[in-house]
């Protein structure tokens, strides 16, 4: 592993232009990044937001809505809450409309404003740059005091630190273990598994203990690499962004020629860059981001406060790097309504309206009806034909709901199976059997559509249509 030292980077800016990524050597070594700590407004303003969504994401496992988690993503019970309502398999369409929508708006959201998601609002890039590289600024000290004690001999000092750092890293990733799990088995149950021994809830404890390893590898070793490596959505920005897309960018035409600030010194040929590379050494990914727009840049906004804090220096303006578009720094061109942006916008706003209508029309109580499988017709008696059934009525409600079923659309008999009542527990579901007599001269053939009503009390809830099996007339 080598060290990424901005002493070299003015003597490689020419040779490094775009022909590898950053983090990687000429040789194919790790490059370790000691991103200098940033300090400005934007830093303030991420370290602000940070703060209200690790709070929301802390918390929210805690916060209940009619005795519903505020948010579950309960995959093993196929059970979700979304701000305490109760999703089950049965609104897996409703899924599928929000995963559309919510890959439609990211395009829309790319196409105007770039990764401003990945800077601002990713939980890796809050985890790593505002938990875990503060903590190491804290224990460690600066850019500078972190390569020096990397390179420093093993002392009782360096020994401490690294073992600090270490421990206070796997602490912070078995707490996110823990909240991870929170949001899939729910905060109950994960207060019972860490409340009682290991032994009798081994299963969960394995879970914690390898989500706590890798939350721990990506945060203290592997840490930019997510974004440049794993994270597609770098790559997929080649297709999303246009000229009119909102990035951080370097004004070049301002900007160059490149020069060194002296005083008193005549800047007639040069630009308001003075070179001095701090828009490098604060990156978290190690790019120049004079080189333009690249897929390891998360619009951090790191570079644009160190450029900003040199200009104030030297008394030239702000905005040297900053938020805008190719066309707003090439022609001076603001447009941003587009018509790829137009058209995203038409179809974000489609699908919306296709998730009201369906979000209103949603039934408390949703029963499916299937004839048994892998089971044939029964006579009984000399003109009565059975079918079994079995049905699976989902409760949406939080509230206990006794279920009826009465046959609709023909004249015969509706039995279930032991006689009992069906009940459906609040925010539950169960399972059962049924028998359908039906005379045989009211059948339309092998195959007669039939309509089965599914009652609360006197409450019709729902209509359920279904085959029933006969003789062949």
């Amino acid at each position: 592993m080598e060290a990424h030292d901005p002493a070299d980077v003015e003597q490689e800016a020419e040779v490094t232009f775009r022909d590898r990524i950053a983090t990687v050597s000429e040789e194919g070594k790790r490059n370790w990044i000691y991103p200098k700590k940033p300090s400005g407004k934007f830093y303030r303003w991420r370290t602000w937001l940070s703060w209200v969504l690790l709070a929301f994401l802390f918390f929210a496992p805690f916060i209940k809505i009619n005795g519903e988690q505020l948010l579950l993503l309960n995959i093993l019970e196929r059970k979700f809450v979304i701000f305490g309502v109760v999703f089950w398999p049965q609104d897996f369409h409703l899924f599928v409309l929000i995963m559309i929508a919510t890959i439609v708006f990211i395009f829309l959201f790319t196409a105007v404003y770039g990764r401003i998601f990945c800077g601002w609002i990713c939980p890796q890039t809050i985890f790593m740059e505002m938990v875990f590289r503060k903590i190491e600024y804290l224990i460690e000290g600066d850019a500078q005091q972190q390569r020096a004690l990397n390179a420093a001999p093993w002392t009782t000092s360096k020994i401490s630190k690294k073992s600090l750092k270490q421990m206070i890293f796997f602490g912070i990733s078995f707490l996110i273990s823990n909240l991870f799990l929170a949001y899939i088995i729910g905060i109950e149950e994960l207060l019972v598994i860490v409340s009682e021994p290991p032994s009798e809830h081994f299963g969960g404890f394995v879970a914690i203990m390898l989500f706590s390893g890798a939350f721990y590898f990506v945060f203290s070793w592997f840490r930019e690499q997510v974004c440049v490596l794993v994270c597609p959505y770098g790559r997929l920005q080649s297709v999303l962004l246009d000229d009119n897309s909102v990035v951080i960018s370097y004004d070049y035409k301002r900007g160059e020629e490149r020069k060194r600030f002296r005083k008193d010194d005549a800047r007639e040929d040069a630009g308001d860059c003075v070179d001095c590379h701090q828009c490098v050494v604060v990156c978290p990914t190690g790019i120049d981001i004079r080189n333009g727009t690249q897929l390891e840049c998360v619009n951090c906004t790191a570079c644009i406060d160190a450029c900003d804090n040199v200009m104030d220096k030297v008394g030239f303006p702000r905005g040297l790097i900053r938020y805008a578009s190719n066309n707003a720094i090439a022609t001076g061109a603001k447009e941003l309504f587009t018509t790829r942006v137009i058209a995203y916008t038409a179809v974000l706003a489609a699908i919306v309206a296709a998730l009201v209508i369906l979000f209103a029309l949603r039934t408390d109580v949703e029963a499916t009806i299937l004839r048994a499988p892998g089971t044939l017709y029964l006579k009984q008696g000399e003109d009565q034909i059975r079918n079994l059934f079995t049905i699976k009525v989902v409760n949406k409600t939080r509230e206990q709901t006794p279920i009826r079923l009465e046959l609709l659309s023909h004249e015969g008999t509706l039995q279930i199976v032991g006689g009992r009542q069906i009940t459906v527990e609040a925010s539950d579901y169960a399972e059962t059997a049924f028998f359908i007599d039906i005379p045989r001269d009211k059948l339309s053939g092998m195959k007669t559509p039939i309509r089965i009503g599914v009652y609360s009390g006197e409450l019709l809830l729902e209509e359920v249509e279904t085959g029933f099996m006969g003789p062949n007339k």
